[in-house]
């Protein structure tokens, strides 16, 4: 099993200096390793059809609507399914969220414990940068709190460049599109429908 996860926004609390009102995060399985390399593989073919080049990344909110729809038409046809959470920043009240690491580790909690259900031996691979203590720490973080002593929720915990996997850029999508439906209410791009047979589950807490 193979578990791809992104964000969307920011995850200060400085709204008096242009701090995002919500985050939210994407979180993309494939049961199977067959499955994760085909979509991979389709992501990769869907860049020269569109005429980029190889290293190219798709990023949702630099992407035009029509290259949006051309990706998620593009991963429709295969095997994940998908999770979100959409925090309202500004009703977190603790002052705990204002540590980065600590908020970013929360939320992400929340999505897994969502997922944690669907989740077998995981190969766990989220998009960002960060020192080794941090990963470390997150690793240990998501195995403290999904595995048990007869059951093993997480294999590994990776933090991998979203350049050098598309199925992250899949995340992106995914967390970039529930985030765009609660930030721009009326906007018309609603693309994200396209694969709505391949949500499990879309939270936004706390709940009004």
């Amino acid at each position: 099993m193979y578990v791809f996860i992104d964000e969307s926004w920011d995850s200060w609390f400085k709204f008096d200096k242009n701090s995002s009102k919500f985050f939210t995060i994407g979180l993309v399985i494939f049961n199977e390793e067959e499955d994760y390399l085909a979509c991979e593989n389709r992501i990769q073919l869907l860049k020269k059809e569109l005429g980029y080049k190889d290293d190219f990344e798709f990023h949702f909110a630099h992407n035009s609507f029509k290259i949006r729809e051309s990706f998620f038409s593009a991963v429709a046809p295969y095997n994940f399914f998908y999770y979100s959470i959409v925090l309202n920043k500004e009703k977190l009240y603790w002052e705990g969220f204002k540590n980065k690491q600590s908020f970013y580790k929360y939320t992400t909690s929340l999505v897994f414990e969502n997922a944690k259900d669907k989740l077998e031996n995981a190969r766990i691979i989220i998009d960002g940068s960060g020192d080794k203590a941090f990963r470390q720490s997150l690793a240990k973080y998501l195995r403290n709190k999904m595995n048990t002593e007869s059951i093993k929720r997480i294999h590994s915990v990776k933090m991998i460049d979203s350049k050098k996997i598309n199925c992250i850029q899949l995340a992106d999508y995914v967390a970039s599109a529930t985030n765009r439906k609660y930030t721009k209410k009326d906007d018309k791009d609603r693309s994200i429908q396209i694969i709505s047979h391949r949500k499990i589950y879309e939270q936004y807490w706390p709940s009004d």
